[in-house]
Formats: structure tokens, C-alpha cells, sequence
């Protein structure tokens, strides 16, 4: 690619390129295409061609794909033969980096797939979190609140993508230690409109009044949101104080996570 500095702005060569010498890129983020907005792009592409030209680097067998894969699907659809595009230099991990980073900045893209394309660099690139987050400019903590977001099952994340739910919505759904509760939490957080903070509250209302999922949650109140949790017990100890039971909680916090006890002291007409 042929670069160079004019007044100040930067410029890029674009280079005509046969549709079938460009391979997809197997770190690419996005994994749902929404079928309207695709036949959209195709219909627009058709009319006035591709405006915003596609990145590639180039391979021993010819192009692959680094940013762009929306247009060259709508491209092919619309019976193009030859896309615009830029071509760069980068080696395999660098070129994750740029389709990641591409992507991050595009507002249409799920969090889904950001936490698989996370995930599937760590794995690939050998990379710890901590690498990860200072290559794309995100904390240690963004990396793993996404990546824990997987833990969901299938039919949990495509309920989330189909109601358009928020990740926050999705992080809160984690304190719930099964499937089904999870996808009941989902279709009346949908039906009902909940915000995150109602979301929470039926979260932690669902928990109270199934002590046996409470128990599931603290078995599994080290990789969930423990907030979420502790709120569960908060007002269950508030519960216990309105209908007359001397209760308090202590939590302590340690480096190995936080812990909680529940003192039950008798009441002095007990004594």
C-alpha cells in the first residue's frame, strides 16, 4: 500500500480487487446478520456502489479480509465482481487487533460478539487479559465482564439479541443458576419492560422466594455477579428485621473474593 502525508492528512491507495481472491477473516467478530438491514445494504450497494472501501492484507493465496464483511457479502449479493479496498501490512495477530478494534467502534454490533471475538483471541493469540485489554485500550475488568457473558446458555443469549436486552441485562441474569430461570427472567423482563434495576430487583425477588436457587447462587457466586447476590441477602435480612427476628449481616472483603455472615440473635423475650 502506498502511503503519504499532503497538508497534513493522511492518504491510502484503493485498489480494485476480485471478490474471489478475498478471503473471509476466521478472527472476525460479527456472527448475526440481520437479514433487512443486509438486503438493505445490498439494494444501496447496487445503486451506488461500495463508498466506504473494504481493509485487507494481503495472503500467499491473495487477500484476506480484515474490516468490511457486511459489504462484501451485500457486494457479492449484488453480483459485483470487484470491491474497493485498502491493503495493509500485518501479520495474524495484528490483524485480529485491527478486525476487533474496527468492529468495537460500530454501534449495531452485539456484546456477544465482542465476548466470542475476546475469547476466541485469548485462544488463539496466546494472550492473557491483561495483554488483551492494554492492545485495545479497555481495563482488565471490561475484558472479563464480557467474556463471562458466554457462561449464558444459547437459548438465553438468543432470547437477549431477539428482545434487544442490554448487556447489563444480560450480566444481571447470571445470578440465576439455571436455564429455565434464566429464560423466564428474560421473556417478563421483555414482556414488562423492565429497566436494569427493576431486572435486578425480579432477580432478586425470584431468589427469595426459591431458597433452593438462592443456594444454587452461592455455589456459583464466584464467577457470577456477586452484587446481585448480596442485595438477595440484604433484603432477605431486612425481611427477617420486619417481622421481628434480630438479624444483621457482616460482609468482609478479602483478596480472594467476600464474605458474608448472618448473626440470629434471640430476642430478649426469649431470653
Amino acid at each position: 500500500m502506498k502511503n503519504y502525508m499532503e497538508n497534513e492528512i493522511y492518504y491510502a491507495e484503493i485498489y480494485d480487487i476480485p471478490v474471489e481472491m478475498i478471503t473471509p477473516n476466521p478472527n472476525g467478530v460479527r456472527r448475526y446478520f440481520d437479514n433487512l438491514k443486509m438486503n438493505e445494504l445490498v439494494r444501496t450497494i447496487e445503486m451506488y456502489g461500495i463508498i466506504q472501501p473494504l481493509t485487507v492484507r494481503e495472503t500467499q493465496n491473495g487477500y484476506e479480509l480484515i474490516s468490511g464483511e457486511r459489504r462484501l457479502r451485500a457486494a457479492i449479493a449484488a453480483g459485483l465482481s470487484m470491491v474497493p479496498a485498502i491493503i495493509v501490512e500485518a501479520d495474524e495477530e495484528k490483524s485480529a487487533i485491527m478486525t476487533l478494534l474496527e468492529n468495537l467502534q460500530r454501534e449495531d454490533l452485539c456484546f456477544f460478539e465482542i465476548a466470542e471475538s475476546y475469547k476466541r483471541l485469548l485462544r488463539q493469540q496466546g494472550l492473557t487479559q491483561e495483554e488483551l485489554a492494554r492492545r485495545v485500550g479497555l481495563s482488565q475488568s471490561s475484558i472479563a465482564n464480557k467474556i463471562r457473558l458466554l457462561r449464558l446458555p444459547p437459548r438465553v443469549k438468543k432470547l437477549v439479541r431477539d428482545y434487544g436486552l442490554s448487556e447489563r441485562h444480560a450480566r444481571a441474569l447470571l445470578a440465576l443458576p439455571d436455564e429455565e430461570s434464566q429464560l423466564d427472567a428474560v421473556r417478563r423482563i421483555h414482556r414488562e419492560r423492565l429497566n436494569v434495576s427493576q431486572s435486578e430487583r425480579l432477580i432478586e425477588d425470584t431468589l427469595l422466594k426459591h431458597p433452593e436457587k438462592l443456594a444454587g447462587t452461592v455455589k456459583a457466586a464466584k464467577y457470577n455477579d456477586v452484587r446481585v447476590f448480596a442485595n438477595t441477602v440484604n433484603r432477605a435480612v431486612e425481611i427477617m428485621k420486619n417481622n421481628g427476628i434480630n438479624a444483621q449481616m457482616i460482609s468482609e472483603n478479602h483478596d480472594w473474593g467476600s464474605r458474608f455472615v448472618i448473626d440470629l440473635k434471640k430476642n430478649d423475650s426469649e431470653s
